[in-house]
């Protein structure tokens, strides 16, 4: 696929995974829309999903934000820029066949910036490693990252955004 094919592969299973959950689902089409992909609705409960999709075992989240390799900074800016109301979505296709269900994570942006400052022994990344383990060579030596258990995509994480007031209004 390429990345055309990657990001309406991932909204589209995004959008698939919430109605499963018995959401409604409304989708926004169009080149850059602001900050949400689509809204996610329960009840008198919304939630404004970003969706994320790749192919190769990462997400590039916050490389626009990088100056003087300061990638705590980074974070920082990319999280500033979210807001408080919003979940990311993220859809992984490596090592998925054609016909097969690609993995899925749910996260705050708060909870991302956590992971990215932990990244590569606390230097921080741009990058979110879906699994990465750090060769000898790399800051992160010896070290292996990855994506929480937790944040998988499951009725029980997803309702507990629901629950949130700080995600779902």
């Amino acid at each position: 696929m390429n990345s055309y094919h990657v990001k309406v592969a991932a909204e589209a299973y995004a959008a698939a995974l919430f109605a499963h959950a018995g959401c409604d689902v409304s989708v926004q089409y169009g080149a850059n829309q602001p900050r949400y992909d689509l809204l996610s609705v329960r009840g008198d409960k919304v939630i404004k999903v970003s969706v994320k999709g790749s192919q190769d075992g990462s997400w590039g989240l916050t490389q626009k934000f990088i100056k003087n390799a300061d990638y705590q900074r980074a974070i920082d800016d990319w999280l500033a820029e979210q807001g408080r109301r919003l979940l990311f979505c993220l859809i992984q296709f490596k090592g998925v066949a054609l016909g097969e269900c690609p993995r899925a994570y749910l996260a705050k942006p708060i909870e991302i910036a956590q992971r990215l400052r932990a990244t590569a022994r606390g230097r921080g990344e741009t990058i979110l490693y879906e699994h990465k383990e750090w060769t000898a060579r790399a800051h992160g030596s010896g070290t292996i990252d990855a994506i929480p258990e937790a944040w998988r995509f499951t009725e029980e994480r997803l309702n507990s955004f629901f629950q949130d007031d700080e995600v779902a209004s």
